[in-house]
């Protein structure tokens, strides 16, 4: 490992060589907080500005530890330079390589932007963020908040969605950045390593189903459901503790890895809300750069209503994951395990969407709503008993895969013990995928 740049008078250092007890290669800074607070000057920002460059330069991960308070006031407006042109350095790397970023102490105004830019961050659980402390926020509004609670670890890993990982020190970050550096390419060009696995791709899945509950109303953790179908049942969670009703997840099936979105139906109902959609649609684009598969496990009932989620832009935000599976180029595989309505089915990375297969269990319901919600709309007036004549009706016709197979919505209906070899071959069918992607500028996205 060499270092190539940093000295005794910055708090910065700059590396490149392989990540700790690993074999991969990495760029990696270090924002020393020991130092002077770990004050970023002018002279510190360059280095950072130099290491996001070198990570550009050699196709390498960008890996960075942050322990600072932000921009030396001694220095002025020129150590605010050193620190403009470090995350204009950083945004340069986005989606070419992975950058991924942990604190281990404060991360205070323009260093917190940069856990923000990455595409992983990390926290430590005595870490805090923010761009404003509690002074200028007790100055401003007159509340009366600590580090803690403004931008502790735990907010950030459930109310911000800042934090995809908390970890309790410095050596189980080293762990978790290892396993994600298996499981991801160096950079936007290169496939990811197929990884060695001793579980056959014959295993059959039949717990898989049975852990579905028999009512359709019933809740369940579909992480479990998960665990059954990939390689050893191990399942690397991000951002667990925010945005609940909706699972991103890395792992493997066959070696392949891939990235995993699910709807999660023990929390509110599955159904698809603002941040959940923001925290889905993040990990697809994410996948999308770095060229992981996407499989998705569908059980929702549709958006979730709400005055206070239209007033935020429902909209807006929903649209963000309808937009990133859209323009995802990577093999798509999507597998409706019950429930499918609406604008969700939509946005949940239909057939329409552009999916490579979509697959679907015997138990889905692919329509535009429940039987229930449609005999209220269409049979207003009718009493309760035939109310419920009519309900069934609508189960047996509409609320079934077959008939959204009839109208190509749907590949082929599975059966739920072969769910995990039906992925594996999809998967290998899909290693040549290509896509032309047409020269633009960027997306416009909703933000």
């Amino acid at each position: 490992m060499n270092q190539i740049r940093g000295n005794t008078e910055s708090p910065v250092s700059v590396e490149v060589g392989n990540f700790p007890n690993t074999e991969f290669q990495a760029v990696m800074f270090d924002i020393d907080g020991t130092q002077n607070m770990g004050a970023l000057t002018h002279e510190a920002g360059l280095s950072l500005a130099a290491a996001a460059e070198l990570a550009l330069e050699k196709r390498l991960p960008l890996i960075g530890n942050i322990s600072s308070v932000g921009a030396d006031i001694n220095e002025g407006i020129s150590a605010a330079y050193g620190w403009g042109l470090a995350a204009k350095n950083l945004v340069s790397c986005s989606g070419i390589v992975p950058i991924i970023l942990s604190t281990f102490g404060p991360a205070v105004s323009g260093p917190a932007l940069l856990l923000g830019i990455s595409d992983i961050s990390i926290m430590s659980k005595d870490s805090y963020a923010f761009v404003s402390g509690p002074n200028m926020v007790r100055q401003f509004t007159g509340v009366d908040v600590d580090t803690v609670k403004l931008g502790g670890a735990e907010m950030h890993t459930s109310k911000s969605g800042v934090a995809n990982f908390t970890v309790k020190d410095q050596e189980n970050a080293n762990h978790l950045i290892a396993d994600l550096l298996m499981l991801l390419p160096p950079n936007t060009d290169t496939p990811p390593r197929r990884i060695h696995t001793n579980d056959p791709i014959e295993r059959d899945t039949p717990d898989a189903f049975e852990l579905l509950p028999e009512s359709p109303q019933a809740t369940y953790d579909i992480r479990t459901i998960i665990r059954e179908i990939v390689d050893d049942g191990e399942l690397l969670e991000s951002k667990s503790n925010w945005a609940q009703n909706i699972v991103t997840a890395f792992a493997t099936i066959d070696g392949f890895p891939i990235a995993i979105i699910a709807n999660q139906p023990q929390t509110l109902a599955g159904t698809v809300d603002i941040s959940a959609s923001q925290k889905a649609a993040h990990f697809v684009n994410f996948a999308d750069c770095f060229n992981l598969p996407i499989l998705t496990f569908v059980d929702t009932p549709g958006f979730q209503p709400g005055r206070d989620q239209e007033w935020k832009g429902m909209i807006r935000q929903g649209a963000q994951l309808a937009f990133a599976y859209a323009r995802a180029t990577v093999p798509r595989i999507c597998i409706t395990l019950r429930k499918s309505y609406g604008g969700a089915y939509i946005v949940m990375d239909s057939k329409n969407m552009g999916n490579d297969f979509s697959f679907a269990w015997p138990t889905a319901e692919i329509a535009v709503m429940g039987s229930k919600g449609a005999v209220e709309i269409l049979h207003r007036k009718a009493d309760s008993q035939t109310r419920k004549t009519l309900e069934a009706d609508y189960q047996a016709t509409h609320l079934n895969p077959y008939k959204a197979a009839e109208r190509g919505s749907v590949d082929c209906v599975i059966e739920p013990a072969k769910t995990r070899f039906e992925i594996s071959n999809a998967l290998n069918i899909l290693t040549s995928k290509q896509e032309k992607i047409p020269f633009k500028r960027h997306d416009n996205t909703p933000l």
